[in-house]
């Protein structure tokens, strides 16, 4: 990223009105009382300069300059940062967006990440996981390019979300919520339009007509991970389920294992054409030589429909792997509280590909947290397992593995690996 010009001057521009230059003013100024007037009209908290995309949340931040080495935890911040958090919990009392990009795409928690301001950056974490779990109890999820169009339909500005469209890098899921800036030009990704898309394969990705990646090569040591994570030591004859095929790349890792049970439920028609080709390694072949008729299959069709049906025949499972594409995350949710408890054996693992917001680290820190919590409510305990992701060659747009790919949904230097399993 270049170098960003963090000054007052560069951050409020000359076109920027006064109401809202106000509102900055003293949210830089860390002005706790003289926001509290200008916040009477609530959409002023999440007020943006037109130039520069400033908000009150990001002024509040920026003010503080970069932290010191000695800034670790709360009792390490300076006076700068402490008057900081005043002004945060009153701007997000008053309805602040906590997800609004400014124009070097950063929200408010990406500036408090890069100037070291920890504190601050958890209370945005904290600001996002309420936003999100509101959205939740409203029945919401749904597709923002920004916070700002949160507060449009009266629910509440507190209530913008992240948005939770699963425009996965990987098969046909993951979950991945990314921002978009609302001069972009870009269209959210819905499973009808990907379902209804050409796919292209090739030795190291898989991508639909508008050249998002569904898939990619570089995921495999992931996957290795994940398997690792499901079936510890590696023990034949587990009885596996995978939702979403995509390149293969999971299947083929959990083939090894020899599983007495290996279904896959696959919906896009282009996928079930690859893998029903001779070379494939799960075509009518892998089936045929099932330990037992039906022990291998593939089931054609999206899991809302054929999940039921597997339930309805009373089968069950050791490891469950979940991997959909142009999803949002109420659907993994959905999956994992109304039928992970009629799929999943009692000793049995849950996992998924975790891209819940992997092209910007406040969005992946906010989503663990929420998955934890949904989790709970529904009987999962949830561990996580940290791993390094080797960058190289994912580093830069439409540069290494990106090139061809319409954009880099992945940007975080670690993956963390979700292994749900039922409490007690």
């Amino acid at each position: 990223m270049a170098s960003v010009d963090d000054s007052m001057p560069a951050r409020i521009s000359p076109d920027c009105p006064q109401d809202t230059r106000d509102v900055l003013h003293h949210a830089w100024a860390h002005d706790v009382s003289g926001l509290k007037k200008l916040l009477d009209v609530r959409e002023r908290a999440s007020a943006q300069d037109p130039q520069t995309g400033e908000t009150p949340l990001h002024a509040a931040i920026r003010a503080c300059g970069p932290a010191s080495d000695a800034e670790s935890d709360d009792e390490g911040d300076d006076l700068s940062a402490q008057e900081a958090k005043e002004a945060l919990q009153e701007l997000f009392f008053s309805g602040a967006i906590w997800n609004d990009v400014d124009c070097n795409n950063e929200t408010p928690g990406c500036v408090a990440w890069r100037l070291g301001r920890n504190s601050l950056y958890r209370l945005c974490v904290d600001a996002g996981v309420r936003a999100e779990l509101l959205f939740a109890l409203m029945g919401g999820y749904e597709e923002l390019s920004s916070g700002s169009e949160a507060g449009d339909d009266g629910a509440g500005d507190d209530a913008a979300e992240l948005d939770g469209t699963v425009e996965r890098h990987g098969e046909t899921g993951g979950c991945e919520a990314r921002f978009i800036p609302p001069d972009a030009g870009e269209k959210p990704i819905t499973s009808d339009e990907y379902l209804k898309s050409d796919l292209t394969y090739d030795a190291d990705k898989l991508l639909d007509s508008d050249l998002n990646g569904v898939m990619m090569a570089w995921e495999t040591d992931i996957m290795r991970r994940s398997v690792a994570a499901l079936v510890p030591g590696s023990q034949p004859g587990k009885r596996v389920l995978n939702i979403g095929f995509g390149m293969g790349i999971i299947d083929r890792i959990f083939a090894d294992l020899q599983p007495s049970r290996h279904h896959i439920i696959e919906a896009h028609p282009s996928v079930l054409e690859h893998v029903s080709k001779p070379e494939s390694r799960f075509g009518p072949a892998w089936e045929k030589n099932a330990p037992q008729p039906g022990a291998y299959q593939i089931f054609s069709g999206r899991w809302q429909e054929v999940v039921p049906r597997l339930i309805e025949q009373g089968e069950t499972y050791d490891a469950i792997y979940f991997d959909t594409f142009g999803e949002d995350y109420s659907l993994l949710k959905m999956f994992f509280t109304e039928y992970i408890p009629a799929l999943l054996d009692q000793d049995g693992r849950f996992s998924f590909f975790n891209g819940l917001g992997a092209d910007r680290r406040i969005c992946y820190d906010v989503y663990t947290k929420v998955v934890e919590m949904h989790c709970a409510d529904a009987g999962l305990d949830v561990e996580w397992e940290e791993s390094d992701v080797d960058m190289a060659g994912l580093g830069e747009e439409g540069k290494g593995q990106w090139e061809g790919v319409r954009r880099r949904y992945w940007t975080l230097d670690k993956y963390r690996l979700p292994t749900c399993t039922f409490m007690g």
